[in-house]
């Protein structure tokens, strides 16, 4: 139907041009800001066009303009075949609309999904990828080394790894980096309670049994309820920061220590969830290019030493006046010469520049940081980088359980191994409640829709909202959730694999396509269509949910296919018919399975 929208917006600018010389000669108008657009309801028509931009400079009411340029296309089509064999066109109050020839627009759809198969929805009208020639870098997750990911971590890994999908998808060359925060007061604090707690027993990860991030967390854990106790622990870690940033031996053998066994298990947990980078960059090789760059910026002028001897930049042109003047100053390096968080961004975003020249960088961090990322990006202009524009911050909202807000330092965080675990078992006992395929290999499936089922209720949700994860209500198989997705997935798939094993083929030929023309056949043909575009807008507006929207709506639209249209059960009295309804379901499957994937939902064969 992408075709179809350009020759029906060229005859709508036709008539409207006539218009206007009839009309208003004198007016001006700009046929660029013509849009096409889809009628809320079906029998209004398949697409259409808005009058209200031509009221004013035609002097008229957009209903009218509507039934007059409707009166002239319908005059065009009395002696162009070319106008007429599109469709029906008509006002639909303020719109021109037309309902397709549903014959001619489903055979360009289908042949298009079926020429281009997996790639298709990467193409627009023009045959051209939407974001060719854009590299975009994308940082997410970034991990600290004293604890173990958890519930905010995945929504943060399944929002990066989704628009880097998407993005790709789109056409965009992505570049995926991680940065790891494996230095600072609270990566100290784990070590100091490692060494009043376990060091003399010589416990490790493995002698306890345990995951290696989650020793390093239950450490962090340690040291804030003995802090609690002894106020002076805080300065303590403080002091060992200042040994590490010293180089410090023995600081640096038990940092280098920690650190691999937190990332050792952070690792495994981006394996299980199929979350992949191209790069890690470490907080511990960046720093000190940051302190250099404030250093020099501090020549130039651009930042001030203050009284207490740190080094700091007014903002006042990022956070406007105010009567909290110290609002208005950001430190960059600590009066004892050591770096603050902002100081490694502004080193790591200068050398990632330097490795992979991109034209967008976008950061997915959660909405707590927006004060920082406006700083960052101040910051940098201030130093003269001249990317800095194209510098993206990708806000999003918190995400808690029905219990409330978690806590690190308080050990009420819930671990992303522990969730995925106990989605896992509570999905193997619905599949054996289900009793399904013989041949299926319950626990893969399991793993499967515990992923889906959490990866999907994460990313249903707009990035911008604050959001609670109910894993009781992210594993139904009916309803908006990633397991009702793979279990249409997997219905497709059966119904193919009893087509071919009674030996019937699909048959995408245009005697039998043009045969799909009942209302639910139409529907779903149209929610075909949209991929491209959905794909275009969920990448332009980086906003996973909109695609996770439309992979729903394909398989309600399906569904009523299927309930509406029988397929192997017509095949003896009409198997035209039920091979061109065979060659809709194959499509169906190849758009749903490369769209489930944007959104991070695992594709099951078998359910």
């Amino acid at each position: 139907m992408a075709d179809q929208k350009e020759v029906f917006k060229s005859i709508v600018v036709k008539a409207i041009e006539q218009y206007k010389s009839e009309k208003a000669p004198e007016a001006e108008i700009n046929a660029d800001s013509i849009r096409v657009e889809i009628p809320p309801k079906p029998e209004m028509g398949d697409l259409g066009i808005p009058m209200f931009a031509f009221a004013k400079a035609f002097h008229s009411s957009p209903m009218a303009i509507a039934n007059d340029v409707a009166a002239l296309i319908k005059e065009y089509a009395e002696s162009d075949s070319s106008v007429s064999s599109l469709g029906e066109f008509l006002a639909a109050g303020p719109y021109v609309n037309v309902k397709l020839n549903k014959a001619n627009a489903s055979l360009d759809i289908l042949h298009a999904v079926i020429s281009q198969k997996e790639n298709y929805g990467s193409l627009n009208a023009e045959g051209k990828k939407h974001l060719e020639g854009r590299r975009v870098m994308i940082e997410f997750s970034s991990p600290n080394t004293n604890k173990p990911l958890h519930l905010g971590h995945l929504r943060n890994d399944a929002l990066g790894e989704s628009v880097s999908r998407i993005l790709k998808k789109a056409g965009a060359e992505v570049f995926k980096v991680d940065l790891i925060n494996n230095r600072g007061v609270h990566i100290c604090k784990s070590m100091l309670a490692y060494k009043l707690f376990h060091e003399a027993k010589g416990e490790t990860p493995e002698s306890l049994g345990m995951k290696g991030d989650h020793f390093v967390g239950q450490c962090y854990v340690e040291f804030d309820k003995y802090s609690k106790e002894h106020p002076e622990a805080l300065q303590e870690a403080e002091d060992m920061l200042i040994k590490w940033e010293a180089g410090d031996p023995e600081v640096r053998a038990l940092w280098q220590k920690m650190n691999d066994w937190t990332l050792g298990g952070v690792k495994e947990t981006y394996k299980r969830t199929g979350i992949e980078f191209d790069k890690f960059y470490l907080e511990s090789e960046t720093y000190l290019k940051g302190k250099d760059e404030i250093l020099k910026g501090l020549e130039k002028g651009v930042f001030f030493k203050a009284e207490d001897g740190s080094v700091r930049i007014d903002v006042t042109d990022v956070v406007g006046k105010g009567k909290d003047e110290d609002n208005h100053e950001k430190v960059l390096l600590r009066k004892d010469g050591t770096s603050v968080y902002i100081t490694q961004d502004i080193g790591t975003a200068i050398s990632r520049h330097d490795d992979w020249a991109f034209n967008e960088m976008i950061y997915v961090v959660a909405s707590e940081q927006n004060y920082h990322f406006k700083i960052l990006f101040h910051i940098l202009k201030k130093l003269g980088f001249d990317w800095t524009d194209k510098l993206y911050h990708l806000s999003y909202g918190l995400v808690n359980l029905p219990s409330g807000r978690m806590k690190s330092r308080e050990g009420t965080v819930v671990d992303a191994d522990d969730l995925i675990d106990n989605l896992h078992a509570d999905a193997l006992k619905a599949i054996a409640d289900r009793e399904r395929d013989v041949e299926l290999n319950a626990d893969e499936v399991a793993e499967k829709v515990a992923l889906s089922a959490l990866h999907y209720y994460l990313l249903n949700v707009a990035p911008v909202k604050d959001m609670l994860f109910n894993p009781e209500e992210s594993l139904s198989f009916n309803g908006n959730t990633g397991p009702y997705l793979q279990y249409m997935g997997a219905r497709i798939s059966s119904i193919l694999r009893k087509a071919k094993d009674a030996g019937v083929e699909p048959d995408t030929s245009d005697e039998a396509l043009v045969m799909l023309n009942t209302e639910s056949e139409w529907a779903l043909i149209k929610d075909l269509e949209r991929y491209p575009a959905v794909v275009a807008r969920s990448a332009d507006t980086m906003d996973p949910s909109i695609m996770a929207a439309y992979v729903y709506d394909v398989c309600k639209s399906f569904s009523a296919f299927y309930r509406d249209c029988p397929i192997l059960s017509v095949e003896s009295e009409q198997p035209k018919l039920a091979r061109a309804r065979l060659a809709l379901a194959e499509c169906t499957l190849i758009v749903l399975k490369t769209a489930m994937e944007l959104v991070l939902v695992p594709f099951v064969e078998r359910m």
